[in-house]
């Protein structure tokens, strides 16, 4: 017999389901009665809503599935870029896409200050470092740039694929991709 998770564990993926499907400002009472937990264990737990959705954000394990993904394509730092393309291709397809819940988080809290825009920051930046250990291996040029170009190309197939999925964005990023991978030094013919 299979013992129930605990109160943090409910919070945490009811957060995770509701804040996805029905965007960060989804209310707290739509969350309590999914995890079925008292109000007091979200305060508890959290320190209320905005700890939650923080630490939804921080556990999301999106990074991993990145490096997995890379992994999984081999040793070779071109084809383990390219996967991640082909991944978005599988994932933006999906009936039950909704975008990127960084992103989501980020642009939905005006406050700088609120506890979701440090996560998301962390975990982007921790994309950009992915990258740019992967253009590095590749012998890119300028890596730290190249990872920002990919990042732009992530960040726009995950918000294009939201409003125009039959439109294939990450196959056409994963182009504009090998263009970056082919860089070669200013100046260079």
């Amino acid at each position: 017999m299979a013992t129930r998770p605990g109160p943090r564990e409910r919070l945490l993926e009811a957060a995770r389901e509701l804040t996805y499907t029905q965007g960060v400002h989804v209310g707290v009472d739509a969350i309590l009665k999914q995890a079925d937990v008292a109000r007091r264990s979200l305060y508890q737990h959290f320190d209320g809503k905005d700890g939650l959705i923080a630490e939804v954000l921080r556990s999301s394990g999106n990074e991993a599935r990145y490096r997995q993904v890379m992994d999984e394509a081999g040793d070779d730092p071109r084809q383990r870029v390219l996967a991640v393309f082909d991944e978005l291709e599988k994932i933006t397809t999906r009936p039950s896409f909704r975008g990127c819940r960084h992103t989501a988080a980020g642009l939905a809290f005006a406050d700088p200050g609120h506890p979701a825009h440090a996560q998301v920051r962390a975990y982007k930046d921790t994309l950009h470092q992915l990258f740019t250990a992967e253009l590095t291996r590749h012998g890119h040029p300028e890596p730290r740039l190249g990872a920002d170009q990919l990042l732009v190309l992530i960040d726009g197939t995950l918000a294009h694929a939201v409003t125009r999925p039959d439109a294939h964005p990450a196959m056409a990023a994963r182009m504009m991709a090998e263009l970056i991978l082919d860089s070669r030094p200013r100046g260079s013919a």
